[in-house]
């Protein structure tokens, strides 16, 4: 029986469109060309970061963050940053009876923004309102912690094997690895992607049937 379902954010619930474009903008480079960069970096295995270090190497990210912020050029997410089967599936899951929590690698900026947007879910918090980011079992503790229920009756859901799904195994939660965004289609067919994944998934409204 699954009783709680706790959702990866970005490329699960977020589109990161937008977060790319800004950082193409902000760095003055082609936004193709920062998104091939993400292609080349996630083929390799790599950090998503890793495709503004080849970029600007030795870049502070930190650094950039607080710039882009004090310029007015910070963190955005509105409703059109959603996936359209974000509020169907999670409104759905709720009148299921499940628990839904939104738990990824975010910023607190990144937090406020989420709840401002009035998701269907019990709860929403960010690595950096936790003090600890995945893939470290800490994470997983939390989270397990939040689910309030047992990890076999806990599902994890997420596009990146390496964040999400192989550390959420690990932590005794059911998994869901879902085909979306570039780490969700190049690494979808990988054994141990498969090995791993309880389900696999190519929309959030397929979760739905897991209450029943």
């Amino acid at each position: 029986m699954i009783e709680t379902i706790v959702f990866d954010v970005g490329e699960t619930l977020i589109r990161d469109d937008r977060y790319w474009a800004s950082w193409a903008d902000w760095l003055n480079v082609p936004r193709h060309t920062l998104s091939a960069l993400v292609g080349a970096v996630v083929a390799a295995g790599r950090d998503n970061a890793d495709a503004v270090r080849l970029l600007r190497p030795g870049i502070d990210l930190t650094a950039e963050y607080r710039a882009r912020e004090a310029a007015g050029r910070g963190e955005h997410l509105d409703e059109g940053d959603l996936y359209d089967d974000v509020r169907p599936a999670l409104s759905a899951l709720r009148q299921a009876g499940v628990r839904v929590v939104v738990a990824g690698n975010q910023t607190a900026r990144a937090g406020q923004l989420l709840r401002a947007l009035d998701l269907p879910a019990d709860l929403i918090a960010t690595s950096a309102e936790w003090g600890v980011a995945k893939p470290q079992p800490e994470f997983f503790r939390r989270v397990i912690e939040v689910a309030e229920a047992p990890p076999a009756h806990t599902v994890y859901v997420g596009d990146h094997p390496v964040n999400d799904v192989h550390p959420a195994k690990a932590a005794g939660l059911r998994t869901a690895h879902l085909r979306r965004g570039p780490w969700g289609h190049f690494w979808a067919d990988a054994p141990t992607t498969v090995a791993a994944a309880d389900w696999r998934i190519n929309t959030l409204t397929e979760l739905v049937s897991l209450s029943g």
